[in-house]
């Protein structure tokens, strides 16, 4: 396996011309995952199942697979399933959890800024089954408050979801000291890291979580393909029934080639992360954070924690703009916004309202996400973009 690249890879989808900060929505896919796949596209086309020569290949790349994954995250590989999506990931995890669970423990316990994966699963384990759902609430910086969950938990409690950083803001959740405490009541503590991993080490087992989710293309590689960790002797509720792959845990043959891009991606993040490269990815959001504010001075702020938060990621609102217009007046920077835009009216993020923003402040936010292939030139050009649409759009006071 080679080491990560330091240069972008050819040819860029989107040209040369454009500054691409968005790799929490979404990563190119690195060359290395792709020349992966292909083996299990072209000859390595068998079933993993087959006991014949032709399925030999596919079932050592799908352990091989498991294993990369596993390591990168600390676990075994027995304890990896893999899944279409970061979504089928959290369902699995949540309505799993709580089928398996029986009458005595109906309630679920999450918070508000979680991602849509596991609000709206908690939304529907309410309406179709009577599950509790109890919503904990951060703190301005976005994190959860332990003394919350303490006071919140009962010996009726299932499962406990807490992502390990919130994708719009980066902020980083105490996962470790909640899932003691979900513990103490005998309840499972499911996390969601899909923008977590690869981003910063992660150890399931230094954490306490009995769940965990990772998503391929938060990684580097290609969508339609995640994973859950399940920890040995954690029961399940299937959500696809059929013919007992991934442990009798996810029906269906299984997809060979992008588990083989998952796990590759998966060492890939492993080798980068002993490399340094959340230090370089975290020494380059700084330096964006320092260019803007002293180009803007007192006019950018913050969202989120300073600190413990996800190396390449930087949420700021700018006085006297809107996200919206900001990107617009930037058109070749790729950002995203801390609003979205329904029938031509924008409205603010439901994270960043919770957080105590006021609409104003919540509009006005730009997410900046850093990734494998940034570099200083690109950090500087974004800055310079950043700068003069903001001067165009609403010069300082003179």
């Amino acid at each position: 396996m080679t080491a990560p690249h330091t240069a972008a890879p050819e040819p860029s989808p989107i040209g040369h011309q454009v500054v691409y900060l968005d790799h929490n929505a979404t990563t190119p896919v690195d060359p290395d995952v792709v020349k992966e796949m292909l083996p299990f596209l072209t000859d390595g086309f068998g079933n993993p199942s087959s006991t014949h020569a032709y399925g030999t290949a596919p079932r050592e790349g799908m352990d091989r697979a498991r294993r990369q994954v596993a390591a990168l995250i600390g676990a075994e590989p027995g304890e990896i399933v893999f899944t279409g999506s970061g979504s089928e990931a959290d369902n699995l995890a949540l309505r799993g959890a709580v089928l398996a669970a029986g009458e005595g423990r109906r309630r679920v316990i999450t918070q508000v800024t979680e991602h849509p994966a596991v609000l709206e699963t908690c939304r529907a384990l309410h309406r179709l089954h009577g599950v509790e759902v109890t919503y904990l609430p951060v703190d301005g910086t976005g994190a959860v408050d332990p003394a919350d969950l303490a006071e919140a938990l009962d010996d009726r409690t299932a499962v406990v979801s807490v992502m390990a950083a919130n994708n719009e803001t980066g902020t980083l959740q105490p996962v470790a000291a909640l899932a003691r405490l979900a513990h103490d009541h005998g309840a499972l503590f499911h996390c969601d890291a899909a923008q977590a991993a690869g981003k910063i080490p992660l150890d399931v087992r230094a954490l306490g979580v009995d769940l965990l989710t990772l998503v391929g293309h938060k990684m580097y590689a290609p969508k339609g393909v995640a994973a859950l960790c399940v920890r040995d002797g954690v029961r399940l509720e299937p959500l696809v029934y059929g013919g007992g792959q991934e442990g009798g845990r996810r029906a269906g043959t299984e997809n060979v080639a992008l588990a083989a891009a998952l796990g590759t991606a998966a060492e890939l993040a492993a080798t980068e992360l002993a490399d340094g490269g959340a230090q370089r990815l975290a020494g380059l959001r700084d330096h964006l954070h320092r260019a803007l504010g002293q180009a803007l001075p007192g006019r950018v702020r913050l969202n989120g924690a300073a600190h413990d938060r996800l190396p390449g990621t930087l949420n700021i609102s700018i006085d006297g703009t809107t996200g919206h217009d900001l990107l617009a007046a930037a058109p070749d920077l790729a950002a995203s916004t801390g609003s979205a835009c329904h029938s031509g009216a924008a409205t603010p993020s439901p994270v960043l309202r919770a957080m105590g923003l006021d609409d104003t402040r919540a509009l006005g936010a730009v997410r900046l996400s850093l990734g494998r292939w940034t570099t200083a030139a690109d950090v500087d050009r974004a800055a310079g973009m950043l700068i003069d649409a903001v001067h165009a759009l609403a010069p300082a006071p003179s």
